[in-house]
């Protein structure tokens, strides 16, 4: 009996156990990440995480979700610190230069001189110190505006939120094209394919499903019912529960990320810092030759290896690269002002060397604010009123009002359109104004089924959608399979070409009939009147099925027709013509049909007249496959209709042979390898996939043709300002070069000590050079045509200009040296203090010498920058400091040049300012080369 009432004890024990472990586990659940979420059912990881899938999870339960799981955030590369870029700053050629004199200094018993070096030291040290921080801290500002959005489902309403802000237990939507933002456990799948090559190596797309696994151990690229953060959604669409977030997803273990910032310099900062090597090989070689001249005819010893060093540290151009680096960054900025954001640095050079655009119609030519204005059902014409999102409008029928639900063929073209969709409208029940997340097509759908009385919600309630057969381009085609009395209603929308091929009736006012050859005839005859006036158009068509699995495109009803009107921007067509004006072509490459394409080319002003030439994509065939005056007619169009993404490749590859610059638009999945093969890809923002904006250059945020234009001229302006910034800081440093050695080779006093020259370079000359990268839009820069890109950014005849300032400087400065010491009959260190203030005042009006020619003399790019009067006058107070402030000028061996000696220095300083003033004027420049 004992033993009997023992046994009931523990059966009760171990009940108790398993209770409290299973709550334990119920509760555990709640604050640890599910392991092998991919071996439970979908139900079973739902209600681990204590989730809905239909309502989502309630905004008040996010943030304790992200302190329990962690935040979704993957370091994208290490953050540059403020101390590695310090450090950077003592690496330099031009810190080792001025060492080695502060050295030397210090050993020839020079101590205020070895300290004044090292106080240069400091100051240079500290400039490109915080230069390179900004440009690196912009860098990083810029990346924060390109992260990843997606669709979230939070409190019963879908949002689109950062990826960054995505919790353990969120529900995600996903579609075609889509960047996967976390670990997630597939809840539906519809046609589901991902490419998870960014794991595992493996190009080919993965297929995915809901069931769960059985197997044990698992390797990663065969779990089916898992989608993992970093790779994308090829095909189809589904969705999923979030499961693990930043460091705990696949990608976060490996720390690294599909797309991750650009590494490396820009092929423009390399180029200036080639240049800057060659420059300080030459400059080592002259400053050799007058110390030793100088050490021949007898001067100080100390003084000529001084000398010779400042001018080594003088035309060492180690700001070049940095300032190259701020002006990309500055303009990537300006760019992300106008709506177009930068992926790359080095795109932005690329830009202004552009010379084809090949641009999409659809958002990009046009508003993108697609509005149903009819319906054409066999041969009866239906009227729809209201625009955009406004969900009331009636119904015309010729003259007469009609209402939508006393026709059977009708309202069930509409209740078609409004099933076989992917949008949401007004998804935040709160606010008066309507909101959509999707495409503007099904959104403008969705919009007449709401001014039919029909919405998506209450219709998906009634008839619970079975799956979905996602929009494929290959055949322009998508259905959906909804539960419908005692069977299931197919819905199916597409191009009107590849919807008709597929139907063998149609819905007429008297019922369904067998459609004809004649019919069908009638209707692409329709379908044409319509494309010609610039409508864009769909056609609808359904089934009853018994099997949910049945073909869906088969034997098909042929509802209708549905025309959207999608207005052209007005601001297309100024921005055509400056891309005319400035020598780059635009090109329309569209996958609507050509009608509409070209309707909405002539109201843009792409093209004119009656003869317009327009191309189907399959007659664009690669380079090599095309004949002599196929390749001429293919030269000759400027719109190419029905283009598949593939076709874009060949004709990128088209332009690119014939020595072109592309810019391309996408906004699909297929476009990202024509994105990718583009000198520039550019990706949609509001209407692009992912995959797209990832393989991008550049992203446009409101997807308009005219921030297209906008980045290039703003690619031309920085590449300008980066040329003007050169050759002025190069003509001001070969003056002193010159300088000093023409003074050596007359035998005469140095004109310039070398910490004069220290102060002018690192002090000085550095203000109005970085005043020129700030420069703005310049009315003539679109004007010009392209640049060529094979050309360097500083040719021959720069070079040559560049030599002719340096000589313009050098003359005048040892003419004013000349008269203070032989004329005016002052002392050596008044000389000296004449000559070195001249050079100062030289440099500072010789900035305004870097106005374009054939400018405005008074108003020009360079008068309109505010920046440069700020560094000019804060340059004056820098060098009037150099003379009057006690202390410096003892450091520096300057004294008071007195009345006669300040007319004489602002008189001469102002002979190169004439002299290129009027040169500017004259409207050209010298080309020899």
């Amino acid at each position: 009996m004992l033993f009997k009432f023992n046994l009931i004890v523990i059966k009760y024990i171990l009940q108790y156990n398993l209770l409290l472990g299973g709550y334990l586990s119920l509760v555990s659940s709640s604050s640890k990440r599910i392991e092998e979420p991919w071996k439970h059912s979908s139900k079973q990881v739902l209600e681990s995480y204590n989730v809905n899938e239909n309502t989502g999870l309630n905004s008040d339960e996010i943030e304790s979700r992200r302190e329990k799981y962690g935040s979704n955030r993957v370091e994208r590369k290490e953050k540059k610190s403020a101390l590695k870029i310090l450090i950077a700053q003592f690496k330099s050629i031009l810190v080792l230069l001025l060492s080695i004199a502060a050295v030397i200094s210090f050993i020839f018993g020079e101590y205020v001189e070895g300290i004044a070096i090292s106080a240069v030291i400091i100051i240079n040290t500290l400039i490109g110190f915080f230069t390179e921080l900004k440009a690196a801290r912009s860098m990083e500002a810029l990346y924060e505006l390109t992260k990843v959005k997606t669709k979230v489902k939070r409190d019963n309403n879908i949002r689109k939120i950062n990826a960054d802000n995505l919790v353990v237990g969120d529900i995600v939507q996903l579609d075609a094209g889509d960047l996967i933002p976390a670990d997630l456990r597939v809840l539906e799948a519809s046609k589901l394919q991902v490419n998870e090559s960014s794991l595992t190596g493996e190009s080919i797309p993965v297929e995915k499903r809901e069931g769960k696994l059985e197997q044990d151990n698992i390797p990663l690229a065969e779990r089916e019912n898992m989608l993992y953060k970093g790779t994308a959604i090829s095909r189809g669409s589904g969705k999923g529960i979030v499961v693990a977030v930043g460091e705990e997803t696949e990608l976060g273990k490996i720390s690294t990320l599909v797309s991750e910032a650009e590494a490396g310099e820009t092929p423009l900062t390399e180029r200036l810092t080639q240049l800057g090597r060659k420059l300080f090989i030459v400059t080592i070689i002259i400053a050799i030759i007058v110390g030793l001249s100088g050490i021949i005819q007898g001067k100080d010893l100390f003084l000529m290896v001084e000398s010779a060093l400042a001018l080594a540290v003088a035309t060492v151009p180690e700001g070049l690269p940095v300032v190259a680096t701020i002006s990309l960054a500055r303009g990537m900025w300006r760019m992300a002002n106008k709506n177009a954001l930068i992926n790359r640095l080095s795109a932005v050079e690329t830009l202004g060397s552009t010379n084809i655009i090949c641009t999409d119609k659809t958002g990009t030519l046009t508003e993108n604010r697609m509005t149903v204005v009819k319906l054409l059902i066999n041969d009866e014409e239906v009227e729809i009123t209201g625009k955009g999102l406004e969900t009331e409008g009636k119904f015309l029928h010729g003259e007469k009002e009609i209402q939508p639900n006393e026709f059977k063929a009708l309202i069930r073209l509409i209740k078609v359109c409004v099933l076989c969709n992917n949008a949401t409208l007004n998804p935040n029940e709160d606010e008066e104004k309507m909101r959509s997340i999707g495409d503007p097509l099904e959104v403008a759908l969705l919009v007449l089924g709401n001014k039919a009385g029909i919405k998506r919600e209450q219709l998906i309630k009634k008839h619970p959608e079975i799956k979905e057969i996602s929009f494929d381009p290959s055949v322009n085609r998508m259905a959906t399979i909804n539960e419908f009395q005692d069977q299931y209603l197919v819905s199916v929308k597409g191009a009107p070409q590849n919807i008709l091929e597929v139907c063998t009736r149609y819905w007429d006012k008297d019922g369904i009939k067998n459609l004809d050859e004649s019919t069908r005839e009638l209707i692409l005859k329709q379908n044409k009147t319509y494309a010609n006036n610039g409508l864009r158009i769909i056609a609808t068509a359904t089934k009853e099925v018994k099997d949910p699995n049945a073909e869906p495109y088969s034997n098909l009803v042929f509802l209708g027709l549905v025309a959207l009107l999608d207005p052209a921007r007005i601001e297309v067509k100024t921005a055509i013509e400056k891309c005319k004006t400035a020598g780059i072509k635009v090109v329309m490459i569209t996958g609507d049909q050509s009608e509409t394409a070209k309707y909405i080319g002539i109201k843009v002003g792409l093209v004119s007249g009656n003869d317009i030439k327009t191309k189907e994509g399959r007659e664009i065939k690669a380079y090599d496959d095309l004949k002599e005056n196929e390749l001429d007619d293919i030269r000759k169009t400027q719109i190419f209709a029905r283009v598949e993404p593939e076709q874009k490749l060949n004709l990128i590859e088209i332009y690119q042979r014939e020595g072109s610059v592309v810019s391309m638009t996408g906004d699909g999945v297929n476009d990202a390898p024509a994105l990718r093969k583009a000198n520039i890809g550019v990706a949609m923002g509001q209407r692009g996939t992912q995959v797209a904006q990832e393989a991008a250059d550049m992203i446009l945020e409101d997807d308009n043709f005219e921030t297209i234009t906008s980045a290039v001229e703003e690619g031309r302006i920085i590449t300008e300002n980066i040329k003007k910034f050169v050759i002025y800081l190069l003509s001001c440093n070969i003056s002193e070069i010159l300088l000093v050695f023409f003074a050596s080779l007359l035998n005469m006093p140095l004109p310039i000590l070398p910490l004069q020259i220290l102060f002018l370079n690192v002090v000085t000359d550095i203000f109005p050079a970085f005043a020129l990268t700030a420069g703005e839009s310049n009315a003539e820069v679109m004007l010009n045509p392209p640049r060529d890109p094979e050309k360097p950014l500083i040719t021959k005849n720069h070079w040559l200009i560049t030599f002719i300032y340096g000589f313009i400087l050098t003359f005048t400065v040892l003419g004013s040296f000349a008269i203070a010491l032989y004329v005016l009959n002052v002392e050596v260190v008044r000389a000296v203090t004449i000559s070195f203030l001249t050079l100062a005042f030289v440099q500072l009006w010789h900035v305004l010498n870097m106005r374009n020619h054939g400018t405005a003399l008074i108003r020009n790019e360079i008068t309109r920058n505010k920046y440069i009067w700020g560094a000019i006058v804060l340059s004056i107070i820098l060098v009037l400091m150099t003379v009057y402030l006690p202390g410096l000028n003892v450091v520096l061996k300057t004294v008071d040049p007195q009345l006669e000696g300040w007319i004489l220095i602002i008189g001469m300083s102002l002979i190169p300012l004439l002299i290129g003033q009027i040169w500017k004027s004259l409207g050209k420049e010298i080309s020899i080369f």
